[in-house]
């Protein structure tokens, strides 16, 4: 990089209405998975033995426990598609790439860097490495024919990368301040990034709230009409055999009549709780008090 490119300082006001940009893309995105997010699918995958262990006793306490696992995993996934990868394109003024495992394209008059935008450091294992380098290698020949220096990247968007193992690699590894100041030659991009999110989230956290609520209803809707035993207790046989017995066992819809009866009794219990709550402490006041 040269020294003018050193120089280089990140426009506050456009950065902050790129990231304004792509935090609600991110965050239609979250929804969008939520809303579409089915019990049946998320049960077949989770470990029955390991919510029996925790000691796991009420619907509401594991319908939580699985959207908490969910939306840890799926919002690193979707927070790097839809705001690091795009970000990054914005800031670098680069341009997408025509290629699997390839996100972002820059071209100078002397090369071509090649970037793939991951979130963390922690995302290959051997397998996953000779693909990315399968797919650098495979743009390095569609792109010979510019007679450019080919420069393949990995770039992470946070973390820290240390230097090289002894093993060769055919692309470069950066990280964290190092990949935000390559890209835009200022190294207090990753904390500007940080900064124009301020007050961001809190224009879509009720609209994500509402949407975890209606998730969180529809699991335990559905929760409590195959799996709850006549008691009120978790029927975790009927659990276990969902999902790990040899004959696969039928997925239970409630209806919209019984869902809305459901619904309304839970509401009355809420209600019921509430005033209950509010008598017992109005009997704790002495009447001199």
């Amino acid at each position: 990089m040269s020294e003018q490119q050193c120089a280089k300082t990140v426009d506050f006001s456009r950065l902050t209405a790129f990231v304004r940009k792509h935090l609600s893309a991110f965050y239609q995105r979250r929804i969008e998975a939520l809303d579409n997010l089915e019990l049946k699918k998320v049960l077949a995958r989770k470990n029955p033995y390991l919510f029996r262990a925790v000691g796991i006793q009420n619907v509401s306490e594991l319908i939580q426990s699985l959207l908490l696992a969910y939306s840890s995993s799926s919002d690193e996934t979707i927070f790097g598609n839809e705001f690091f990868e795009p970000l990054a394109r914005d800031l670098a003024n680069g341009k997408t790439a025509d290629g699997e495992g390839v996100d972002v394209l820059v071209e100078t008059p002397t090369k071509i860097l090649a970037y793939a935008v991951k979130s963390g450091t922690a995302v290959f294992n051997s397998s996953s490495r000779r693909d990315q380098e399968k797919s650098f290698r495979q743009m390095r020949n569609r792109l010979f024919k510019t007679q450019k220096q080919f420069d393949p990247v990995v770039g992470y968007s946070y973390g820290r990368k240390g230097r090289p193992t002894k093993k060769a690699s055919s692309f470069r590894e950066i990280a964290g301040q190092v990949f935000w100041e390559e890209l835009t030659g200022d190294p207090e991009c990753y904390v500007k990034i940080l900064l124009a999110m301020k007050d961001c989230s809190e224009e879509h956290r009720s609209e994500f709230t509402n949407a975890w609520e209606r998730a969180v209803n529809r699991f335990s809707l559905e929760f409590m009409f195959n799996f709850m035993s006549t008691d009120g207790s978790i029927n975790w046989r009927g659990l276990l055999e969902y999902n790990s017995g040899r004959i696969a066992v039928p997925w239970k819809k409630p209806s919209p009549q019984l869902a809305l009866s459901l619904l309304a009794q839970s509401a009355e219990e809420s209600e019921s709780a509430e005033e209950w709550s509010v008598a017992d402490e109005n009997s704790a006041i002495p009447e001199n008090a």
